[in-house]
């Protein structure tokens, strides 16, 4: 067995560097959130301004290329997938670039981030203003700037209501779209569609030049989908929720995009389309104009309404994110890290609506917003290759929900395809990226690099050089783990209160015989097959870790496995301990885990390791005679009761009934009980006895309703 030595790593030792903010963001977004900011964060110019200046490059593939643009788009989808289901925290590709390649890269694509998202937000509300004036006789700027400070005012009273109107705005786009797309094919016909209309000249206008560059212009009508990132740290479930709405959200803009343009190349003449600032109205009234009261012209006024507004409020919503997360580490002034009583980031966006209004009022926003592309190009690359940093760092708990397919090669054809998209940009988008960048490079030389000494994973891919690695990017990334794995009902206590306690004080004990102690045990206490469980311990060597001098802790994850199980023997007096070579030993522990949910090992270890550093541990551990004192040194007194059930009041009034049809408050779990001398697992088809002592695990504020009489009224 490999036996490392324990690190600081999982045993709640802080790091003064990382940040110490102990009230977090509340994780209260859903699926449909998280495809509602994705959606709505590519749907703006991509569609109501583009396809006519697209066009112009390319002729009728113009829809060839926003197809080939959304298939591009995916190495960059699936990298910011694995990243933000790794780690997520607010701030998005600022955290994964300061995490994997040092607080210099994170300072450059957080202020990047944060300025390419607020130009493009100011262009979408721009843009919203504009569609509006068709019908409203409104200045364009100064609408779009109430409309900024409207927005601004949602997000700070919450996540969860922002994201309601993000439901209400992508859901009305996408059936009106939807709807667009569908009767524009009935009536057009698709033998009609898929003709080249003879007076766009050739497939490709200016060949295959002029097709890749159209590729380059239209790609970044996807990169709003990358936008979920930022508010990783809100989302729930963010393992199943991210990369499924993300997937989601790319698949609805990519037919859109496809169809849609599409269509316009059909219905409408070249010159037409190459001049129109409104081209999915203009093909709309081809063969919507039908409808009573010009409805389907209304309609896709309605939709181009929405999708600037969705952008707009995703956009501030996820560019506040990007100094929230900065000031929690150190980059930016601390105030800009405090939540207000909606738990969200008050002064981050009031800057962020303040730096908005500013842009609408000095900037020409159309030009400016083009030149923000070609930054969040780099930042696509720079995400793709953290993603070969962290995987190649090696580092133990980076434990991601999601992992990029095909791996390396996705992740470098990502940093390929996006520097080669700047190319096509031209030189004065290169001037502006690098001027930005080199711009965020000198602000972290002469102002942040003081209050840091924070290194990124990059630091430990120089391991087998013998360089020195920083070892607080394990332990914060061992307490993301941490609590991702948090709402798995206590876990932790739940295994120690289930244990199995067996003290050796003579004889000679080899790797054999306790695979055949913990055998028998197995099938005696949890009811597991002989042959599985020999399948366990007698396969592969299994992790050792030294959670004290003298105490070692084995483990393994088991697929098909539905519980942990710990196993604990102490040795003392005459026993003899032939199993780590010439160490002494007065404790092993075997510990067997299922693989799902990902980083409850290292949350099970690393809760163990820390509770054995605690003061006095080892001296109330040797002295503790019984599985019940065992779990009193094991497991936080404030999350665990055992007691007789009539002394329950939660529980003596319901013994009629099954142990699975039992009310408890909240949290509460029953993991043991002890009747006639017997310790008996917690099941559902039990039934409780007066006489039974019972364990129960949960938050302390949920174990005292077990104590009130008022609790079942």
């Amino acid at each position: 067995m490999a036996i490392p030595a324990l690190s600081s790593k999982g045993t709640g030792i802080p790091d003064p560097d990382l940040p110490a903010n102990p009230k977090k963001m509340s994780k209260n977004l859903k699926l449909f959130d998280v495809y509602a900011v994705a959606t709505g964060a590519m749907f703006s110019s991509g569609l109501f301004l583009l396809p006519g200046i697209a066009a112009a490059q390319t002729g009728n593939s113009v829809y060839l290329a926003y197809l080939v643009a959304g298939l591009m788009i995916l190495p960059a989808m699936f990298c910011m997938a694995e990243l933000s289901t790794a780690m997520p925290r607010a701030g998005g590709a600022y955290f994964f670039l300061d995490r994997s390649m040092g607080p210099l890269m994170g300072t450059v694509g957080g202020v990047g981030s944060w300025v390419a998202t607020v130009f493009k937000s100011a262009f979408a509300l721009v843009g919203m203003g504009a569609y509006l004036a068709i019908y409203i006789d409104l200045p364009i700027t100064v609408t779009a700037i109430v409309l900024t400070v409207a927005f601004g005012l949602l997000n700070v009273f919450g996540a969860k209501e922002t994201t309601l109107l993000q439901r209400i705005l992508v859901g009305t786009l996408v059936v009106i779209l939807t709807a667009f797309v569908t009767i524009g094919l009935a009536r057009t016909g698709i033998a009609d569609v898929l003709t080249p209309e003879p007076a766009y000249g050739a497939f490709f206008r200016d060949g295959f030049g002029g097709f890749f560059a159209t590729i380059g212009l239209v790609f970044v009508s996807y990169a709003g989908l990358t936008k979920v990132a930022s508010i990783s740290e809100e989302i729930e479930n963010p393992d199943r929720n991210i990369p499924l709405g993300m997937v989601l959200s790319l698949f609805t803009a990519t037919v859109i995009y496809t169809l849609g343009t599409l269509l316009m190349v059909t219905v409408l003449p070249p010159q037409e389309l190459f001049e129109s600032l409104t081209p999915v109205a203009d093909a709309g009234e081809v063969f919507l104009g039908g409808l009573p009261y010009d409805l389907g012209v209304t309609l896709v006024v309605v939709a181009a309404v929405a999708a600037f507004a969705s952008t707009g409020n995703a956009g501030i919503m996820s560019a506040s994110r990007y100094p929230f997360a900065m000031a929690k580490d150190k980059l930016l002034p601390s105030r800009l890290s405090v939540l207000g009583r909606s738990g969200t980031p008050v002064l981050a966006i009031a800057v962020t609506v303040v730096t908005m209004i500013a842009v609408l009022l000095v900037f020409d926003v159309e030009s400016v917003a083009k030149l923000a592309s070609a930054f969040q190009l780099l930042l696509f690359g720079l995400v793709c290759l953290a993603v070969i940093v962290m995987r190649e760092s090696r580092i133990d708990s980076y434990r991601p929900g999601f992992k990029v397919p095909l791996y390396p090669w996705l992740p470098l054809i990502g940093v390929l395809l996006a520097f080669w998209l700047i190319l096509e940009m031209g030189a004065v988008s290169i001037l502006f990226t690098a001027l930005l960048a080199v711009g965020c490079g000198l602000y972290y030389q002469f102002y942040a690099s003081k209050r840091v000494k924070r290194r990124g994973a990059i630091f430990h891919m120089h391991r087998h050089l013998g360089h020195s690695t920083y070892e607080g990017i394990e332990r914060e990334l061992s307490s993301i783990v941490h609590e991702k794995t948090q709402p798995q009902n206590l876990n932790y206590e739940s295994v120690v209160a289930r244990s199995v306690l067996l003290d050796r004080t003579e004889g000679r004990f080899d790797r054999k015989r306790l695979v055949e102690e913990m055998v028998e045990v197995a099938q005696q206490r949890f009811g597991m097959d002989e042959s599985a469980i020999r399948a366990v311990f007698e396969g592969e060597r299994m992790d050792v870790h030294a959670i004290r001098p003298n105490m070692y802790l084995a483990y393994k994850s088991v697929p098909d496995l539905e519980q942990s199980q710990l196993f604990i023997f102490r040795f003392g007096g005459g026993a003899t301990v032939d199993i780590l070579g010439s160490r002494d030993v007065h404790t092993l522990m075997y510990l067997i885990l299922p693989q799902e949910p990902a980083g409850l090992d290292l949350r099970i270890v690393g809760h163990l390791a820390e509770v054995a550093q605690s003061d006095k541990f080892e001296e109330r551990w040797l002295d503790a005679n019984d599985e019940k004192d065992l779990t009193k040194v094991l497991v936080r007194d404030d999350h665990f009761v055992r007691d007789h059930v009539s002394e329950i009041p939660a529980l003596s009034s319901q013994l009629d009934s099954d142990l699975g049809e039992i009310e408890l408050p909240g949290s509460c779990l029953v993991v043991m009980i002890e009747r006639d001398g017997k310790l008996i697992i917690g099941r559902s088809d039990l039934r409780l006895q007066e006489r039974d002592l019972i364990s129960i695990l949960g938050e302390p504020e949920d174990l005292s309703l077990l104590f009130d009489p008022s609790y079942l009224d």
